[in-house]
């Protein structure tokens, strides 16, 4: 395992490194706009598999996902809801995760049913990193399941250790809340986890 001091002299060539990284099938843990998340490129199901071991996530509970722009919603999702086209409009790049309905094809770690979660993430480290890959990343929370999500590297580390190819130390998280996730799947918008981003803004 490599952990990485981010400053902004260093930023390129640790994104650099992490994209090398998520390529050849590693998880990288990262500060996000929230809190800290560990990523994987999207459609590599032999790392998404030990994502998930190394979580103890439950089979049940698909890994969310980010891109780096709202036009690459078409790799993963079906065409949206105006519902959701608003919100997208207003909150991303942002701390706000939408359930979709994902496109067929897609790896069975990143869907649920027919379901999938994304965001653009709000101006940060992984932002960037992951308009630099130009492929979806995974943003799942950088914890074993049922702890608290790491704040910083040494969370990261403590949680996972060896098991982690590369680390980004970006300091302490600023948010200490995750990102609001709302199912725009229905002909009504339903909040499922209210965070960074509180329901009154959502739906004034």
């Amino acid at each position: 395992m490599q952990a990485l001091k981010l400053s902004a002299g260093n930023e390129d060539e640790i994104i650099r490194q992490s994209i090398s990284v998520l390529q050849d099938g590693g998880i990288v843990a990262y500060p996000t706009d929230t809190l800290y998340g560990l990523g994987a490129k999207y459609d590599n199901e032999q790392t998404l598999k030990r994502l998930y071991d190394i979580k103890n996530r439950p089979d049940e509970k698909a890994i969310p996902i980010i891109i780096g722009d709202p036009e690459q919603i078409s790799l993963l999702a079906k065409p949206v809801s105006k519902a959701a086209a608003d919100l997208i409009s207003r909150f991303w790049p942002g701390p706000l995760t939408l359930i979709l309905h994902a496109i067929e094809g897609l790896n069975r770690f990143i869907v649920a049913g027919s379901r999938i979660a994304v965001r653009v993430p709000g101006e940060s480290f992984a932002l960037r990193l992951v308009r630099a890959a130009g492929f979806p990343i995974t943003a799942t929370s950088a914890n074993i399941s049922g702890k608290p999500p790491a704040r910083n590297s040494g969370m990261a580390i403590d949680y996972f250790g060896a098991a982690l190819d590369l680390v980004v130390d970006g300091g302490e998280s600023s948010i200490t809340l995750p990102s609001t996730i709302v199912d725009v799947t229905g002909k009504c918008p339903v909040v499922l986890r209210e965070g960074a981003i509180k329901a009154s803004m959502l739906f004034p």
